[in-house]
């Protein structure tokens, strides 16, 4: 059953990026999660990285013991992450693929591929009570094999949306929703992230079966010219405009 309420999960790496550029402590990822929660965000994402490259172990701490919404810990399916969520316990946990050459996560999770690694990691998170989610592309056999192995949600990929343009965005715009009214004929919570702007959320967020999305590196980027809290809050209205 689609439902009208939509969320928005800030994602704070880049915040943290900028910090790492200079060393220091400023600016501060957590100062920046704060300010989303104040602006109206419904949670925060960050990503721990296998290189640390932008979000570090003692911010995951710090956004644990300050956060009033829940934390989101995007990671990749190692031994290391796993130990690092079972200890922390975070509301939600949502697996993605990693490759240390990328800039940023190029595409969906590979379900399928990965079956026999994925069933009892997701399990043994699910078992410490923390929901997990599969970053995957809008492929119906990796809708079909995140829902056999156990995830409480799925989130799908827009990054290829974003990039294409007329008819080719049109067409993908279509995989989306064929792939959210999948998921929820299979009870799965779907949410939706990757590129999105404000030029581009609108007709995702029309699309009633997303219950969320995440949303950092385009967030951050206008805070430079309007600041977070504008920021934040402008896409909050362009969402429920889409959802209306």
């Amino acid at each position: 059953m689609a439902i009208n309420i939509i969320r928005l999960g800030v994602n704070i790496d880049h915040v943290a990026t900028i910090r790492n550029a200079r060393g220091g402590l400023h600016p501060d990822p957590v100062k920046a999660a704060l300010l989303a929660e104040e602006a109206g965000a419904d949670g925060i994402t960050a990503h721990l990285r296998e290189d640390r490259r932008h979000i570090s172990d003692r911010d995951i701490d710090r956004l644990m013991a300050s956060l009033t919404v829940p934390l989101n810990l995007e990671m990749a399916a190692t031994e290391e992450m796993l130990g690092i969520a079972l200890s922390h316990k975070p509301a939600s946990a949502c697996i993605v693929p990693e490759k240390r050459q990328e800039l940023t996560t190029e595409g969906g999770l590979d379900v399928v591929g990965g079956y026999d690694h994925l069933v009892s990691f997701v399990q043994r998170l699910r078992d410490a009570n923390i929901s997990v989610s599969l970053f995957i592309d809008p492929n119906e056999q990796q809708v079909r094999a995140a829902k056999k192995i156990g995830a409480d949600k799925v989130e799908l990929h827009t990054g290829t949306y974003v990039e294409k343009t007329g008819a080719a965005r049109a067409a993908e715009l279509d995989r989306l929703r064929k792939g959210a009214e999948l998921c929820e004929s299979l009870d799965m919570e779907v949410h939706a992230g990757h590129g999105l702007t404000y030029d581009t959320v609108v007709d995702i967020a029309a699309i009633p079966q997303f219950t969320e999305f995440n949303i950092g590196h385009f967030l951050i980027g206008e805070a430079i010219f309007i600041g977070l809290v504008d920021s934040i809050q402008k896409m909050k209205d362009l969402m429920d405009k889409g959802r209306a």
